[in-house]
């Protein structure tokens, strides 16, 4: 008898510690929805009280995401505030994609938030898809002349052995094709699917695009 009683308390024991940690975990799930919700909303107060009640700055969003690379992408000036000051906060998180703070921000073309990331120690260059990839794919030659400025590789292959040229020439500005060329980068180099800077250019029908690469391709052959 005394070792049945003994069997019984030690399973009513796990039973309760499975209930409350499924209520935890439910606790968990609420508390990450609504600091999410205030996320999405530039809500700094929603935010900081879910953040009191212990949720980490570095939680993800059930669609991978992370509320520091929300906040700069959505132009959220009040959560990235508080997010700044976090204790814990990872400044290089990436998100579900391995797409980082850094990476979004010179996408958006904001150097004032490349800056400031950089400045806290964030590295400027990764392998894979890196910052300079996203810098070239957006509107801001400065974000691409930051970068190049601490040395990342001009021809830094992606995955698919794209390069910020490449894909300046499908997406970015004409400035920064004018610029990573005149830095150096390589007018003729293939990706994997054997596509050039200009073919990038031609697929996306940016005939202007293709001028100035054209311009450059015969500049380049008479020097």
């Amino acid at each position: 008898m005394p070792h049945s009683r003994r069997h019984f308390s030690l399973i009513g024991l796990a039973l309760l510690g499975q209930a409350c940690s499924g209520a935890e975990l439910q606790a968990d799930a609420s508390s990450s929805v609504d600091f999410f919700r205030a996320v999405g909303t530039d809500n700094a107060w929603g935010a900081k009280r879910e953040l009191e009640r212990g949720l980490s700055p570095n939680t993800l969003s059930e669609q991978g995401q992370h509320a520091l690379f929300l906040a700069i992408r959505d132009d959220s000036p009040r959560i990235q505030d508080l997010l700044w000051a976090w204790p814990g906060i990872d400044l290089n998180l990436p998100n579900k994609a391995g797409e980082t703070p850094l990476m979004i921000a010179a996408l958006r073309g904001n150097v004032a938030v490349m800056k400031k990331l950089l400045a806290s120690g964030v590295p400027p260059h990764k392998s894979g898809w890196a910052p300079i990839h996203y810098a070239a794919t957006g509107p801001a030659v400065e974000a691409v002349a930051l970068l190049l400025g601490l040395g990342v590789p001009i021809d830094a292959p992606s995955p698919n052995g794209s390069t910020p040229l490449m894909m300046a020439a499908r997406y970015g500005a004409e400035a920064s094709v004018e610029l990573l060329v005149a830095r150096g980068a390589d007018l003729k180099r293939r990706n994997d699917k054997q596509m050039s800077p200009l073919e990038f250019a031609q697929g996306a029908d940016r005939d202007w695009m293709v001028r100035k690469i054209e311009s450059l391709l015969a500049k380049a052959a008479g020097d």
